[in-house]
């Protein structure tokens, strides 16, 4: 089942407005958030202040941030965030604030949001018990292979890979092996930091309360970027039904980590991918339609929504990074002979290429797209332009879906 994101801006109003005020204690909320980069999140704080700009979602930005300008901190939402190198993980654990997106050091505020913050602040006003999020992610890692849980089987090498090893002159023998081993690494080392977690919860949530227990009462999923580029591991993907095998381990992925985690009913919401926005290539349609198939099983009906994050991509600062593209190209251009361009005889000096390419950017990009990139982006295309706006509204869509399930099965 599809679930399409509604205005978000009114979600922490609407959600502390319909809850009714409840006296008795609850048990403490859990919800896992796991996923690559986009989970991780490259949106700098700096960019906040764009939120600001367009009137549907400056009251989003009042929730973010407090009285004194700085990022509001969560009286009654808790995270622990597992992320690093596959030899250097690390915990970062605390009430939940902006500086909980992607980490040079794990331990340390890295200045970025993912979709964990305003998740977060919903959960915040919708719920009157304490709220724990368990976020782990980690760059560059693939559902095909890192994340590829137990009942999708071993990795298996499609005959295009094969022969593409057999032409390199490679052992496949070894390669199966280094194969073998990576395969379900950070699905494994998920759950090992969800059970740590869940172990010891006071250590992470102060305001634990044992005899109320706990209820593992969410999951999202917020990943892709691997598998679509990947051409080796789905060799027809500009073809329809070519990331079939996405969907099927994306099946798998859902029920192993509720028997796993002993979930049966948890609500699953997968971050359908958005980059690109509203235009997307012919590969990217067909890989969105893989992410979201799943959600269509009769036995995920009501328990797992696809969220689409396309309508959340910011077509305005596309458009600037399109010129910004324009302008790398030109530089490029520049330092080879060209036929087409300045340097067509190769005689340019360094001075010469700067000034060119300092011009050619003034020309095509006015001062008031400058002024506007600067505000609003912060990283690349494929992070969704490290866009604060863009995952803010992607985590207020998650916990909107997450919400609904939680009603529709009587559980809020």
């Amino acid at each position: 089942m599809r679930r399409m994101p509604r205005p978000i801006c009114s979600l922490l109003v609407l959600f502390t407005a319909t809850i009714p005020a409840v006296s008795e204690a609850k048990p403490l909320r859990v919800f896992i958030l796991a996923g690559q980069s986009n989970m991780e999140g490259h949106a700098k704080v700096e960019t906040f202040d764009y939120i600001g700009d367009d009137p549907s979602t400056a009251p989003l930005l009042k929730q973010m941030r407090g009285a004194d300008g700085k990022p509001t901190v969560c009286e009654g939402v808790w995270i622990s965030y597992l992320t690093g190198s596959r030899a250097e993980n690390g915990e970062g654990h605390g009430k939940l604030t902006a500086g909980y997106g992607s980490r040079r050091n794990p331990k340390e505020d890295g200045g970025k949001i993912g979709p964990e913050f305003t998740f977060g602040l919903t959960m915040d006003a919708a719920f009157d018990e304490p709220v724990l999020i368990i976020k782990t992610a980690w760059g560059g890692k693939s559902l095909h292979t890192d994340f590829r849980s137990p009942s999708a089987g071993p990795y298996v090498f499609n005959e295009t890979q094969l022969a593409n090893f057999r032409r390199q002159g490679r052992d496949i023998d070894a390669v199966s092996v280094t194969k073998e081993n990576e395969t379900g690494c950070y699905y494994r080392l998920m759950l090992e930091h969800v059970r740590h977690v869940l172990s010891d919860i006071k250590r992470v949530c102060p305001a634990y309360d044992e005899q109320q227990g706990f209820e593992i009462s969410g999951f999202v999923w917020l990943q892709g970027w691997n598998d679509l580029v990947d051409s080796g591991v789905y060799p027809n993907r500009h073809k329809p039904g070519g990331y079939d095998a996405y969907s099927t381990v994306m099946a798998h992925l859902i029920r192993d980590v509720r028997r796993d985690l002993n979930a049966p009913r948890m609500p699953f919401v997968i971050g359908v991918l958005g980059v690109g926005g509203a235009k997307p290539n012919e590969q990217t349609i067909e890989f969105r339609k893989a992410m979201d198939a799943p959600a269509s099983l009769p036995e995920f009906k009501g328990n797992v929504l696809a969220v689409e994050t396309a309508p959340f991509w910011s077509e305005e600062l596309a458009a600037i990074a399109n010129k910004h593209d324009k302008v790398r190209q030109m530089s490029t251009y520049l330092n080879s002979k060209h036929k087409d361009h300045a340097n067509a005889d190769g005689k340019m000096t360094d001075q010469q290429k700067r000034e060119y390419v300092k011009d050619f950017e003034a020309k095509l990009i006015s001062p008031e797209e400058a002024a506007t990139w600067k505000r609003g982006a912060s990283n690349a295309g494929y992070h969704y332009l490290g866009c604060a706006k863009t995952f803010a509204l992607m985590g207020c869509a998650f916990a909107d879906a997450t919400l609904t399930m939680l009603k529709d099965q009587g559980r809020r």
